[in-house]
């Protein structure tokens, strides 16, 4: 077997969540459902379960860098997914370690505000993920409040949405997949809407009357799995969100609370084109 014959990979650059229902365990479960080889550089460790996060820890910015060389060094990297990188000094030290690389740019999950509604980046590190990661990334996957953080507005609206998304591309984003999920007065359908250089559309799929964790990692890495497939990020967008329906319809409750976690490999796709 040649080496470019080999299966391609895919790269998560994220936190750990111990309870393994978000970040790193989640992207690899997800990756393996695709049958892409899973990648990891862990940028933060989380004492996490579903119910919170009690502490958490970040490596040093250098052995961060020297798990992402050791993948490039060794692995077909076929896609890059980026989750929660909890400091400017982290966003610095992956876009440079990415920047040294060269390749298309990364799937960008902007985890900065929680469920709760709680900012979890400092202001510092929102400005450098706005103007090291967004610029150049191949796909831009934020949640609605994400979205109104990044551009300093609120998206109160389905027009709002697409107001947003350009606005998003204008900022630098290869393409944008804007999830309405927290759309206000929501209705019986969650619309997602994906824009690149030719135009938008929308992804609709029925409100699942469920409290989940660990959906925005799984559909950035389904994107990124789809990617490392060859798919061209409007049909990876469109499978990862059918992807992410399918695992919470199938969702269960490990822990001792009611949050859900997503059925990774019961939702797993079918390899055809």
């Amino acid at each position: 077997m040649t080496y470019d014959s080999r299966p391609p990979s895919a790269l998560t650059i994220a936190g750990s969540d111990s309870g393994g229902g978000a970040g790193i365990q989640a992207d690899l479960k997800t990756f393996a459902a695709h049958g892409v080889h899973g990648l990891s550089a862990i940028a933060a460790l989380t004492a996490q379960h579903t119910r919170g996060v009690t502490a958490v820890e970040v490596p040093p910015n250098g052995f961060l860098v020297a798990q992402i060389d050791a993948c490039f060094d060794d692995f077909r990297v076929e896609a890059v997914k980026l989750g929660m990188l909890a400091t400017a000094g982290v966003i610095e030290a992956v876009a440079r370690a990415l920047d040294a690389r060269g390749g298309r740019g990364p799937v960008l999950d902007p985890v900065m505000v929680a469920t709760s509604g709680a900012k979890l980046l400092a202001d510092d590190a929102l400005v450098a993920l706005r103007e090291r990661l967004l610029p150049g990334c191949r796909v831009l996957t934020p949640n609605l409040p994400e979205a109104e953080l990044l551009l300093g507005w609120r998206i109160p609206s389905l027009e709002a949405m697409h107001d947003a998304c350009a606005a998003l591309r204008a900022l630098g984003a290869e393409a944008v997949l804007l999830k309405g999920g927290h759309l206000e007065g929501g209705g019986p359908r969650v619309v997602d809407l994906f824009a690149d250089a030719s135009g938008t559309r929308a992804f609709e799929h029925a409100r699942l009357q469920v409290d989940a964790h660990g959906t925005g990692c799984t559909l950035a890495s389904a994107v990124a799995a789809q990617l490392a497939l060859g798919l061209d990020p409007g049909h990876a967008c469109a499978r990862a969100t059918d992807y992410v329906h399918r695992a919470l319809l199938g969702g269960y409750r490990p822990g001792r609370g009611d949050i859900m976690v997503l059925d990774h490999f019961g939702a797993a796709p079918s390899h055809e084109p």
